[in-house]
Parts: C-alpha cells; structure tokens; sequence
C-alpha cells in the first residue's frame, strides 16, 4: 500500500511547491511595491502579504491550521515570543500563527534564495553567526523593532531539534533581550509542524491539521542580566511540559 501511495505523494508534493512559489511570486510583487516605505512600514505590510498567502495556500494544500490560546496575547503590547523549532514547514506556519505584525529571528543564510530571500529579508531579522560584529547588529535591530511596538519571535533551540526529546538546548539570546527591554516572553509550540513535514525531507509534506499552542507570558520585571539562565530555565521548563501534555509525536 505504502509503494501505492508513493507516486501520490510525489504529486502533492509537487503540486503543494508550485502553488507555494505561484503565490509568493505575488508577495514579492507587492514587496517590491512597499519596500520604499521603509523597514517597518514597508515591513508590516509585507507580513501582512505574507499572511494572506499562508492563508491562501493552507487552504490549497488542505491544512487546517489552528490557534490554541491558555492565554491570548494582548494586542497592544509587544512579546518576546520563543517557539520550538523542528520542520522547514515552520516558515509557512509562522505567519498563520501570528496574526499581527511580528519579526522573527532568521538565519541569513535563507535570504540567498531567490524571490523567497527578498520576502524573506523585508519581513524578519536576520542575523549572521559569523563574527560577534553582525550578531551584535542583529540584537540591536530587534531592540529597535520592540521599541517600535512590534513583537519579535525567536526560535531559541537555533536549529532543527534532532533529539526526540521535546526540545533541545536554549540559547541565550532571546532571554537577555526580554530582559534588557522589559519585554515578557511569550512561549508557542508549534504541534504539528513535525507530523506534516518531517525534517529529513520535504518530500514529506502532508495533508491535515496544524495548531499552534499559545502558553501563558512569562514576565521579566524586575530582572536582571544575572537572570538570564533562570529565565530560560524557567521558559524550557513550561514548553518542555506543554509539550509532554499534548503528545508530541517527535518525543520518544
């Protein structure tokens, strides 16, 4: 049954990345369009793009995405947010999940890729691990985006989680930032981002349902830089339960 199946996979597969890259075609039009209106404008309204085409394709490939709310974020309030991190789908969900103007923290690395990597550079913070220089500019851009008033997410395991335990090592980056600006952290598991398309290959992309599950904010007030493992600790110690709950079909 599986070698029947196979072929159909393939077929989706191939139909799934030829509506993906149709559709991002039109973001990058629009990107293109609003980029003269600067970083953050010309930003939010690339995002905005962004989720109309996360929308639009879901719906094409036959995902349904979900949010699951212990706690709705407030909407006139910046977070820190920190999300587990384990299938290239992960980029796609993004912009489902959330859903008001965000900046995640991305490798930039991706920004190469053609028509993609432009989207890509307009509507996040990239940052290169290259020197201490360039990652030095890259916190100091996202303190500036939270003094904006727009939120940042960060994935602090860094790369794919290859362990099959919930998460892998924090780093600490995001946790300091949350604490030099006063900005809570706001943790969300991506549930199902494993389940349809497994990291080993993209040719594992499937059908079904996708949530992403929003935990309570963990506040920073009153913190200090001598914090920061506590905070992580803390951070890793409710993600890593939440996800134990729910079942995680990458936890064995």
């Amino acid at each position: 049954m599986r070698i029947l199946l196979k072929p159909l996979q393939i077929l989706y597969v191939l139909y799934a990345f030829a509506v993906f890259i149709a559709l991002m075609i039109l973001v990058f039009i629009w990107s293109l369009l609003v980029l003269p209106l600067g970083r953050i404008r010309g930003g939010n309204l690339t995002y905005s793009a962004c989720m109309i085409w996360a929308d639009v394709w879901f719906f094409l490939v036959f995902i349904r995405h979900r949010n699951i709310y212990m706690e709705k974020p407030a909407k006139d309030r910046s977070y820190i947010y920190v999300a587990n991190h384990i299938s290239y789908l992960d980029s796609a969900i993004i912009p489902k999940t959330f859903r008001q103007p965000v900046r995640a923290l991305g490798k930039v690395e991706m920004a190469r890729i053609p028509i993609f990597g432009f989207i890509y550079k307009n509507a996040i913070v990239t940052v290169d691990r290259s020197s201490a220089e360039n990652r030095a500019k890259s916190v100091q851009l996202l303190k500036s985006v939270l003094q904006k008033g727009i939120s940042i997410l960060v994935f602090p395991e860094g790369t794919f989680n290859l362990t099959h335990k919930p998460l892998k090592e924090f780093y600490d980056g995001a946790f300091r930032i949350a604490i030099e600006t006063g900005t809570p952290v706001k943790p969300v598991l991506l549930l199902d981002a494993y389940t349809r398309m497994h990291y080993k290959s993209i040719f594992s992309l499937n059908p079904g349902q996708s949530r992403a599950l929003f935990l309570p904010e963990v506040p920073v007030h009153g913190l200090t830089p001598d914090d920061v493992p506590a905070l992580k600790a803390k951070v890793f110690e409710k993600m890593e339960e939440a996800l134990m709950k729910h079942k995680a079909k990458w936890v064995q």
